[in-house]
């Protein structure tokens, strides 16, 4: 800074103030100062002004799979929001593990990031109470945490997957699947609940059998969706299929190209080619950039001292009829 400050003829003070962007200072000054900073190369460093202010101007964000297209708009939004504030974004896949989610967050926290914006693998969050109290703000996205009160910005789950399953009702089917996740996760069990509760509400019997969770790779979902489009034992095929995210989505799609019958699908989550398939392929919507950029808005709230007790954010969702899901119940 004394290098730069002689190259332009001024004082330490004002080569602070046109790197901080602080005002006090004329057009024609700050042009000199930007042009000795680029003539001399000088960088901020930004270590000792972390020390200096306490803050490291950074965030991170933990979800599932970066891999995800789901995750991806997610993360851009949170990441924009960051680059709003001045902060950099940190992030990390889970892979579904609790044990990875608590490690990953613990590294960002040990990294002195300032908050974080968390999709929970994990079943127990109260390893984050120590840090929660010494100052980094949490947001919960698409999932709450579990066993400790904390901000959290979800999607209406438990009412998407019911306007779905009454879809494919009012369609005429009565015979319905439903192929979701993991059941320990919070999503998956809240689709389960609208499934459950709109097939009650039609006076409709579900056999257990038109029931799957599991993880969500190929293999598993194949098999579950063969089964149930088969028939299990003295169960009768479904002519309907509600699907738990878009991973199971796409590959229900591929089992039932290779069908000679047509069967009606809904999915929860949009994806890509969604409406060029035949048929289009009828959706539950949630809006994943929405999502991180609530989850993000209200974590830098958070960090400019907002104290009022944790907030429970819901965004709807919405049922985009495009074909698949008023295929009628096959003879």
């Amino acid at each position: 800074m004394k290098d730069v400050a002689a190259r332009a003829g001024v004082g330490l003070k004002t080569v602070s103030r046109v790197v901080n962007g602080e005002p006090g200072v004329t057009p024609d000054t700050e042009r000199r100062v930007q042009e000795a900073i680029t003539a001399l190369g000088f960088r901020r460093n930004d270590s000792a002004r972390i020390l200096r202010k306490g803050r490291t101007a950074s965030i991170g964000l933990v979800l599932e799979d970066l891999a995800d297209p789901f995750y991806a708009p997610l993360s851009r939004a949170v990441e924009e929001v960051a680059r709003d504030h001045g902060a950099l974004l940190i992030n990390g896949s889970s892979a579904e593990d609790g044990d990875r989610e608590r490690e990953l967050v613990l590294a960002l926290c040990a990294r002195r990031v300032d908050g974080l914006v968390v999709i929970p693998a994990g079943d127990d969050h109260r390893y984050l109470e120590p840090e929660i109290a010494a100052g980094v703000a949490t947001v919960f996205v698409d999932r709450p945490a579990a066993r400790i009160e904390a901000d959290a910005v979800l999607s209406e789950s438990f009412a998407g997957a019911r306007a779905g399953v009454a879809h494919l009702i009012a369609h005429g089917h009565r015979r319905i699947g439903f192929v979701g996740d993991l059941p320990h996760i919070h999503t998956a069990a809240e689709r389960l609940r609208g499934y459950r509760a709109a097939m009650a509400a039609a006076g409709l019997p579900v056999d257990e059998s038109w029931v799957a969770l599991g993880p969500t790779d190929p293999a598993r979902v194949r098999a579950d969706t063969e089964r149930m489009l088969a028939g299990d034992g003295p169960a009768e095929p479904v002519t309907a299929l509600l699907t738990g995210n878009n991973r199971v989505t796409v590959t229900v799609v591929r089992v039932l190209a290779g069908l000679s019958r047509r069967v009606a699908l809904v999915g929860f989550d949009d994806f890509e080619l969604a409406d060029l398939l035949t048929p289009p392929v009828t959706v539950i919507a949630q809006e994943p950039a929405l999502l991180g950029r609530r989850a993000a808005e209200l974590l830098f709230r958070r960090l400019d001292g907002a104290a009022d007790p944790p907030r429970r954010v819901t965004l709807p969702t919405r049922l985009i009829p495009r074909g698949s899901g008023e295929v009628p119940p096959h003879s």
